[in-house]
């Protein structure tokens, strides 16, 4: 990938967030590409090549039985972040399919969730990447952490 020139998610991106509410806008936009991300009301506050963030309000729908954010909805931010990451930053010449996730609970998460997914750009190899996603609660404790493994190939030769 041309590092000068931006992909069409990131294209895209920078265009609609440059309007009054364009991140709102663009987070739906994401959301319709993948439906099941708009059940947790995903909001992603930034995205740039090789980390996005994913914001998640504590409300009422993404609650457990003791009032914090369920770990599945924070997980289903995380994938939200990791696979926006992963589209506007692989190089043209390759593609990405998600093979797993592993994440640890480490404390309570009782406050607005942010969801990074990040990784490094010499990590775009062929073969298993794992991207390294946390979630950090609003005093910026880490809640949950781990990563999303990815399989790398080669786009076909059209």
């Amino acid at each position: 990938m041309n590092n000068n020139k931006p992909n069409k998610v990131m294209a895209l991106y920078k265009k609609v967030t440059g309007y009054p509410f364009g991140h709102k806008i663009f987070s739906k936009m994401v959301s319709r590409m993948a439906p099941y991300f708009s059940t947790v009301h995903p909001h992603i506050k930034s995205l740039e090549t090789n980390r996005c963030e994913v914001l998640i309000k504590k409300r009422k729908i993404v609650q457990n039985h003791i009032g914090t954010v369920h770990v599945i909805a924070i997980c289903n931010g995380l994938e939200m972040a990791m696979g926006t990451m992963a589209e506007a930053s692989i190089p043209a010449h390759l593609r990405w399919i998600p093979k797993g996730m592993s994440v640890d609970y480490t404390a309570k998460a009782g406050t607005d969730i942010l969801c990074v997914a990040q990784v490094t750009p010499e990590q775009w190899q062929i073969g298993d990447m794992l991207v390294d996603v946390k979630a950090y609660d609003s005093n910026g404790v880490v809640v949950v952490q781990g990563h999303i493994k990815l399989w790398i190939s080669e786009k076909p030769q059209k």
